[in-house]
């Protein structure tokens, strides 16, 4: 089977390019042959899973009309990006539409207006989904949290017995003996001191403001870690380090002892997911789909309303011993250990058959 791949920017250390090169890594490994469809801007040594085909267009609306014009003969179009159609839309963005709505909560109106009225791409990523979440255009949808589905299906017209629940897959690498302690001594930490780790891109979407405000308000009781390129004279403080794009993040996860992500909107986070795998503690908010983990068991971490300052800063504490942390590690690392790039290939597998037999069914009078 021919499968082409598509997705529009790039960033190192970006978890949806991640999750699409293990993806591609799985489907390559079960037989089949992968064309990838890709902005200019992602590097040729960042993939090793067949043919790359380069799309110069920039905005979302021109990247869509561009791979209409150049996609080849496939036996199935796989989206990660939001285009005209396909077989498979992986929405691992989420919906466009719910989080413009929850920023609004959070931005100035000013901004607000600016951003809705005078930049035309948000306009175009809400009309490229209302086509991608029309039944007309893409013949499966793979949500990767509930949260998600339940958005689709609120918000959209697409059937549900059309859109398939598989959750993000992670294999967790072995850190090296030293990496804790060298890793602190990078940043000038000590050994005692409690370190908490906040990493990603897009730092307002992330609620950086809401980490650096929680752990200033613990008066030094611990520090905070931020990995990922943004504005850092923006959140200044004494009790943050910021290490700055990071590729390889294994060795900052065995440096730290719990994980924070106050986001504002997060399908389903990648890093909560390899946090869990390192056995840390994870705090987030109910807006990222990776919190539906933690309704099942407290020894996993904490679900936070989005923006409930003082709710981190309870969290946060309950984590600062170190026995509370150490004996619930163990049950963390169990969980993760459930979410396998294997099963995530062998579900996607599913869906795209079943997105076949959609495509072939013949036409009902």
């Amino acid at each position: 089977m021919r499968i082409a791949l598509v997705r529009r920017g790039y960033s190192a250390t970006g978890g949806a390019e991640a999750y699409l090169r293990r993806l591609a890594n799985g489907l390559v490994q079960a037989g089949l042959e992968v064309v990838f469809y890709a902005s200019t801007d992602w590097p040729k040594s960042a993939w090793d899973y067949g043919e790359i085909r380069r799309i110069a267009a920039k905005s979302p609306l021109a990247f869509a009309q561009e791979l209409q014009s150049m996609k080849q003969k496939v036996d199935c179009l796989f989206s990660l990006e939001r285009i005209l159609e396909c077989d498979v839309y992986r929405a691992g963005d989420g919906v466009h539409k719910v989080w413009l709505q929850r920023r609004k909560q959070f931005e100035f109106p000013l901004r607000y207006w600016f951003r809705h009225f005078l930049n035309s791409k948000h306009r175009q990523i809400l009309e490229l989904e209302h086509r991608m979440f029309h039944p007309d255009h893409t013949g499966i949808i793979v949500a990767n949290s509930q949260m998600v589905r339940q958005e689709i299906l609120a918000h959209y017209q697409f059937p549900k017995e059309r859109i398939v629940l598989i959750p993000n897959g992670f294999e967790a690498e072995m850190p090296a003996q030293n990496d804790r302690m060298r890793i602190r001594r990078q940043y000038g930490f000590s050994a005692e001191e409690t370190i908490v780790l906040f990493t990603g891109t897009g730092w307002e979407r992330k609620g950086l403001r809401f980490a650096v405000n929680a752990v200033n308000a613990l008066r030094g009781r611990a520090k905070l870690l931020v990995a990922g390129r943004g504005p850092s004279k923006a959140y200044l403080s004494p009790h943050v380090t910021f290490a700055g794009p990071v590729s390889q993040m294994t060795p900052l996860y065995a440096a730290a002892d719990i994980f924070i992500l106050p986001t504002l909107y997060d399908p389903f986070s990648n890093a909560c997911l390899e946090a869990l795998s390192a056995g840390l503690p994870i705090i987030t908010t109910e807006a990222n789909g990776f919190s539906e983990l933690l309704e099942k068991d407290e020894r996993f971490g904490n679900k936070v309303p989005v923006g409930h300052e003082e709710s981190l800063v309870q969290a946060l504490r309950h984590w600062l011993p170190s026995h509370a942390r150490d004996n619930t590690r163990q049950a963390r690392l169990d969980m993760a250990k459930k979410f396998s790039m294997k099963e995530n290939v062998r579900k996607t597998l599913d869906a795209i058959q079943l997105s076949l037999e959609i495509r072939n069914k013949p036409p009902t009078n």
